[in-house]
């Protein structure tokens, strides 16, 4: 997911033949207060004026209490055909999700579009974490949940400001060793929000995304976050700059160890199937039905790419 603010109309062509999947056009964060108006024209004339393919477009509007929100979401909807979804900041409760699923339901019956506009969201505040299993409820538009480490490290009133990266602080000591040196225990400080929110996607059929790492030079602790991201079950990973795009799409990507190993277990297990077995032995490991769902999901997943890669969309 590829964030390009809606003012640097510069970046746009290069942001279309990038490898992103999504982009956001962003009118919140990255657009300073006096230029939201200009900022929200200026997407609505790139969604229709650039050729994004078969890129999932995606508005990052303003959070919901603030003065732009409604006008931003009510003059895109109305006067864009290209947008396929909004991403709301900093919802706090379900009734943020709600609030533009009305307005959305009107403008759609009102121009008579023909396809439902997508949400997707952020949680980057204690308050939306704390209710966000009831959000991901909310709405059957909802297509992401992102992790928004930013804002949250802000609330939290979290001494960091290098977002996306451990903490060397978050850390415990050893006890002595034989040579009475005491070892430094890193521990990761955003494991319970990033498992809470993952948890809450699947628990309703969401896709979890990582948010940002803004230390977008940082090539190695980028892979590593994204690493992480992807052991926790995470889908994909924001880009905030094009240099970060396909590190995301490796790490995410199943490797070649991984598609042949799903096939293997397939055809494995469906031999095994055949004479009434129900488990298996593969390379010394006990293989059942589990493993067969996990291949499964590795080989859709790779199949959904091969679609993206021949001009398919990534919806």
């Amino acid at each position: 997911m590829l964030a390009v603010p809606a003012t640097s109309t510069h970046l746009f062509e290069k942001a279309a033949a990038s490898a992103a999947d999504s982009i956001f056009l962003d009118l919140e964060d990255a657009v300073a207060p006096d230029r939201k108006a200009e900022a929200r024209e200026l997407a609505i004339d790139a969604l229709d004026s650039v050729d994004w393919g078969s890129k999932l477009m995606i508005v990052r509007v303003n959070e919901v209490s603030s003065s732009w929100c409604y006008r931003d979401v009510i003059e895109i909807a109305e006067r864009s055909s290209r947008i396929d979804s909004f991403l709301i900041p900093k919802v706090g409760e379900a009734g943020d999700v709600a609030f533009v699923e009305r307005l959305l339901e009107a403008i759609e019956t009102t121009v008579e579009r023909t396809t439902a506009i997508g949400l997707d969201i952020l949680i980057e505040t204690p308050k939306g974490m704390q209710n966000v299993d009831t959000i991901a409820a909310a709405s059957r538009r909802l297509g992401s949940i992102s992790f928004g480490v930013g804002d949250y490290s802000v609330d939290m009133r979290v001494p960091q400001t290098n977002y996306g990266t451990p903490d060397s602080d978050y850390a415990v000591l050893t006890h002595s060793d034989d040579t009475d040196e005491r070892h430094s225990h890193w521990n990761d400080q955003w494991h319970f929000a990033m498992a809470k929110i993952c948890n809450a996607c699947r628990a309703n059929g969401i896709r979890p995304i990582d948010g940002p790492f803004t230390g977008f030079n940082d090539a190695q602790g980028y892979s590593a976050s994204a690493g992480r991201a992807r052991a926790m079950g995470f889908e994909g990973k924001w880009a905030i700059h094009p240099n970060q795009i396909e590190c995301a799409n490796t790490v995410f990507s199943p490797s070649p160890a991984e598609i042949d190993w799903a096939e293997r277990i397939n055809a494995a297990m469906a031999d095994a199937v055949s004479e009434g077995k129900g488990a298996i032995q593969v390379d010394g490991h006990l293989i059942d039905l589990a493993h067969v769902r996990q291949a499964q999901n590795v080989y859709s997943r790779y199949q959904a790419i091969a679609a993206i890669d021949n001009g398919g969309r990534a919806d």
